[in-house]
């Protein structure tokens, strides 16, 4: 009924101004806990949702801002966005920010088109795995690890315990099947326009005007510009987020548990958020 009644008002009191929703996908992908948001298919289900369900918008945009995570985590947002395209007959059109790099490229890939600011950082498609040793550590300063287990892999890379080359061996066959899952899932969404540069599935990554001659993205470009140019000058991008609860957290975020301390997890939320921040400047961020 509303839209009927639009139609019979005068047209300067209408508002058929194009509206594209959009939906910020930001931060590692997976490191979530009470205290940081993070970035999973839990924390984007919602918006997505909301984006993909305005029926009047021809396109949903998306602004990708990761330099990576979970490759779980990263598969299923991407698989979500293609679901919900298809679903309601969207294009997606994906805008990258500072970088799109290995999950976070992984994401970008849900996009119909990628768009990128020539200093974009994008690329590192490979799988990696770190951790530190503390076998010398504790021989150090006197400490007796004891250990009891049932099935003798239990205790597969313990940091505690000299690496077993069968060990490492196993984790690099893990990473190689993700790798290939990572490699298929880059072919299906961009093969008719990579090139053949024996580096694109190394793990180097490359600013974005490289990465359009490579293939990997579509073209330089930010999001008002494009959008304007591809709907007409007065289209207006919507940003979707998350709703907030009654404390003014986002919906499908972390949260404490009740009568939790705030001082409880710490030690653990300070190594998470210095690995993340590791993560960024991995990519000179």
């Amino acid at each position: 009924m509303l839209s009927s009644f639009r139609r019979i008002l005068p047209k300067r009191f209408r508002n058929d101004k194009p509206v594209i929703p959009v939906v910020r996908l930001q931060g590692a992908i997976g490191m979530q806990s009470p205290m940081r948001s993070g970035l999973s298919l839990a924390s984007v289900a919602l918006p997505l949702e909301k984006a993909f369900s305005i029926k009047k918008a021809p396109a949903v945009a998306l602004i990708v801002n990761s330099p990576g995570g979970s490759p779980v985590q990263s598969r299923l947002i991407f698989k979500r966005i293609r679901d919900l395209a298809k679903e309601n007959d969207k294009d997606v059109l994906v805008f990258v920010e500072d970088v799109a790099a290995s999950g976070g490229y992984m994401i970008a890939l849900a996009g119909d088109e990628i768009f990128v600011d020539p200093s974009s950082v994008v690329g590192s498609i490979g799988v990696v795995a770190a951790g530190f040793g503390f076998t010398e550590l504790i021989k150090k300063i006197g400490v007796d690890r004891r250990v009891y287990t049932a099935g003798e892999k239990k205790v597969t890379l313990d940091p505690f315990q000299p690496e077993d080359p069968e060990d490492i061996a196993y984790l690099k066959t893990l990473q190689l099947e993700i790798h290939e899952t990572f490699i298929d899932l880059v072919k299906s969404r961009r093969g008719d326009i990579l090139t053949d540069d024996p580096d694109l599935f190394t793990g180097k990554f490359w600013t974005g005007r490289t990465a359009v001659q490579l293939g990997l993205v579509d073209a330089v470009g930010d999001l008002r510009a494009v959008l304007r140019e591809r709907y007409g000058e007065k289209t207006q991008p919507n940003l979707i987020s998350a709703p907030r609860g009654l404390f003014g957290r986002r919906a499908g975020l972390g949260v404490a548990l009740k009568g939790q301390r705030l001082t409880e997890g710490l030690g653990e939320e300070l190594i998470s958020s210095v690995e993340e921040r590791a993560m960024w400047m991995r990519y000179g961020l």
